[in-house]
Order: structure tokens, then C-alpha cells, then sequence
């Protein structure tokens, strides 16, 4: 029987750069990825409980040497969650499938609907696990294509994920060490709301009964990275939080619980290898692609390609961790001169009923 958590990442007053591959330093994402948050969490596991601890973490997930393994924990990527008063508002990813009774002729409002790539907890819940897309719905989203509704979907927060953070570009200087000559350059920064209705993001933990044992070891390594910071731009302060490590609320209780759904839809990265044609059959997916540097070398990781969050499978998905060693920390022999490098391609999966074709 697994244990689920729920964490949230209160940010206050620090903002935080949160890099995306194929975007410049200039831009920033408004949250961070299972896969990043999974190596940042890990490394700084590492530095608190040593070597042997974190080997010995590690040799617990799935992998292509060891894929049938049970792994101890399973996390989303994080999504926005904002505070209106007395209630927390969260955005879950909108998976790439209609729910049930969406109108796929009526092309009115698809564009409305197009962009609402997260959805209120509320909304997602009966369109992905409820009655489905209803009248109302439509209706409001063509008053909304139009101008601004004022409708039920509204009220829920649908229309104002946006509300919740901002991003501005702040100006820096670089030194050149050897001429001292100095160079303007920008950086994109995201300040999540810190007023009496703030913001954050919160990620969801799926722990086994043997990954339930480590929980206060990976409770002590989220406050740790908490005080050093998630993302980049560290030294100057950025991605400082405060967790709350919460027991889920009864309204998620009853969506992680929901099985009698037709399909699965991505609540965190995946990979996986092989994957099986009839795997693919009636999936909606996106790619994408994760690389990155190692901070010990600046040495490249290999370049892996993902499935994204909100794909949609038929089958539950499981993952592995991937093996992104550079090709230079590894000897003629296949042994590492350095130690091995891993990104989590292990996936959190909600199940959903959708519009079958």
C-alpha cells in the first residue's frame, strides 16, 4: 500500500531561475520538472547521509540493468498552486485528450480552450475523473473567446493561472577576470505572490512501504535544499523556500484513489526503455528534450528525450532511470572515472476517463 504526500514550496519573497533547455538565460520557466527536482533532492541527499546512502537509494529504482525493481518513491514535476482567501487553488497539467461529452466540432471556443494548459483542481477532477465537459463549460468559454466570462469556471480560477507569479528580466554585469572589461547582460527571474493570498508550487510523492521508511531522511534533504536554493542563480539568493510536507487533502485523496478511468495521463516526466508499439496506440503525447551540465565539471549531459507531462497512454506508464554520464567520464572499459550520472525518467500518472474515439 503506498503513501501519498503532498509537498508545497513556499518561495516568499526569493525569486528563482528556473532553466529550460533551448531557452537562454534570459527566459525562465514557472516551475521545475520531476527530473530536475528528483536530481537536486538527490544530490543534496548525498551530501547529508554520504556516498553509501545514496548508492544504496539509488540501486532501489528501476533501471535498464534492473527494470523490474519497485522504486521507494515517485514525484511529480511541480505545478503553480495560488491562495484566494480561505482556499488553495491547484493546477494540474491538462491532459492532450478531450474529457467526456467535449464537443469536438464546435470549433468556437477550441481556441479558448487550447490554452488552458493547466486546470484548476476542481475543473480537471469532473472533467477527467467526473461527469465530464458539460454545457455550462461551453458556453463560457465562448463567452470567454469573446471577452471575459464571469461564470463558474472563472470563479474556480480556470482563466487566472497567470495571477500567480511574474517574470521579470533583471540586469547584470560580467567581469572579464583578465581585462576587467564588463558586459550588460539579463536574467529571467519568476517571484511567485508573497502577499496575504500567495503563491507557490507544490509536487505530489508517491511513497512504497520501503520508501515510507526514508521519509524523514528525504524530509531533512527538502529542508536542505530548501536553504540552498532549486534552480539556477543560487548565489545570488534565488530558489530559497519552506516546504510543508502535508498528508493529502480528502478532495486529492479521492483523485490519486479514482480507478475506474480508461487511461493514464503523465503527472511527471517519463522514459522508459523498450517501449512497445502497442504501447503507443491511441496515446496523445509530447516530447521532450532534457540535457544540462553537471556542476562538478561543467561537463555536458547526454541529451535524452522525454515523454511530457499530461501525455496520455492507455496503459499506466512505469519508467527507469536513464544514464546520462558523459561519454568522457567513462574509460575504454565501461567504468566510471567519476561516478555515475542519473536522470529520473520514473513516472507519476493519475488515471482519467476520456472521450474514446
Amino acid at each position: 500500500m503506498s503513501v501519498w504526500k503532498l509537498i508545497k514550496l513556499n518561495f516568499g519573497r526569493s525569486p528563482a531561475h528556473f532553466g529550460e533547455l533551448g531557452i537562454g538565460i534570459e527566459e525562465t520557466s514557472d516551475r521545475v520538472r520531476s527530473d530536475a527536482l528528483f536530481s537536486a533532492w538527490v544530490s543534496v541527499y548525498a551530501r547529508l547521509f554520504g556516498k553509501n546512502a545514496v548508492e544504496e537509494l539509488l540501486q532501489r529504482f528501476p533501471s535498464e540493468k534492473h527494470p523490474q525493481l519497485i522504486p521507494p518513491l515517485r514525484i511529480s514535476s511541480t505545478f503553480i498552486y495560488r491562495q484566494e482567501n480561505e482556499h488553495t487553488i491547484y493546477y494540474l497539467p491538462r491532459p492532450l485528450k478531450f474529457p467526456i461529452n467535449y464537443p469536438a466540432e464546435d470549433l468556437e471556443f477550441f481556441k479558448t480552450y487550447k490554452k488552458l494548459n493547466y486546470l484548476p483542481l476542481e475543473v480537471w477532477q469532473r472533467w477527467y475523473q467526473g461527469e465530464g465537459f458539460i454545457g455550462g463549460d461551453a458556453e463560457e468559454l465562448k463567452t470567454e473567446t469573446k471577452g471575459k466570462s464571469n461564470g463558474h469556471l472563472r470563479q474556480l480560477g480556470t482563466f487566472d493561472y497567470k495571477k500567480a507569479f511574474e517574470i521579470d528580466q533583471i540586469p547584470k554585469i560580467a567581469v572579464d577576470r583578465v581585462t576587467r572589461a564588463t558586459n550588460l547582460y539579463h536574467t529571467g527571474f519568476v517571484q511567485f505572490r508573497s502577499d496575504n493570498n500567495p503563491s507557490g508550487l507544490y509536487f505530489l510523492v508517491q511513497l512504497s512501504p520501503e520508501g515510507d521508511k526514508l521519509a524523514d531522511q528525504l524530509k531533512a534533504a527538502l529542508h536542505l535544499l530548501g536553504e540552498e536554493g532549486l534552480g539556477g542563480e543560487r548565489s545570488s539568493g534565488a530558489g530559497r523556500f519552506e516546504i510543508e510536507w502535508l498528508e493529502l487533502p480528502e478532495t486529492w485523496q479521492s483523485i490519486v484513489d479514482f480507478s475506474a478511468g480508461n487511461y493514464h495521463t503523465l503527472m511527471s516526466l517519463f522514459w522508459d526503455i523498450p517501449i512497445k508499439t502497442e504501447f503507443l496506440n491511441n496515446a496523445s503525447y509530447e516530447i521532450k528534450e532534457r540535457g544540462g551540465w553537471i556542476t562538478e565539471n561543467q561537463l555536458r549531459r547526454k541529451m535524452v528525450r522525454m515523454f511530457s507531462e499530461g501525455s496520455v497512454f492507455k496503459e499506466e506508464p512505469q519508467g527507469k532511470l536513464v544514464d546520462v554520464t558523459p561519454i568522457q567520464l567513462v574509460d575504454d572499459k565501461g567504468k566510471y572515472k567519476f561516478h555515475p550520472i542519473y536522470r529520473s525518467g520514473i513516472s507519476l500518472s493519475l488515471s482519467i476517463n476520456i472521450k474514446e474515439k
